[in-house]
């Protein structure tokens, strides 16, 4: 699979641990979202994202949201002049899920655009 096979899937109930990824199976699929890595507690996928003004990261912010409102997996985010940050992980199985890669390639294929 590539990102873009991500980005084309929607997002599913996932409740429990039975939905967590393996630290192995994030690692591999860390490899098709450029730029994203985990968190420092490994239970979310983070990007830090660069703007050349607030104007640009406020639209980013609002594409995401709509996005994100979309799927009903929603982001932390945190956001300044010019750049933004995006965690995602799903707290409903206490880590990563395959929501969280879907999401982050969907936001790719956002700047793709």
């Amino acid at each position: 699979m590539n990102i873009h096979d991500f980005a084309n899937q929607h997002c599913q109930p996932r409740k429990g641990k039975e939905h967590a990824l393996s630290a192995d199976k994030i690692t591999q699929l860390l490899q098709l979202l450029p730029g994203w890595g985990l968190s420092a507690d490994g239970r979310a996928i983070v990007k830090d994202f660069r703007f050349p003004d607030f104007r640009h990261t406020l639209g980013f912010i609002n594409a995401v949201g709509y996005m994100a409102n979309h799927e009903d997996h929603h982001p932390d985010i945190e956001a300044g002049y010019g750049h933004c940050q995006l965690l995602w992980s799903t707290h409903d199985v206490g880590g990563l899920s395959l929501n969280d890669i879907i999401c982050a390639a969907r936001v790719e294929a956002l700047l793709a655009r």
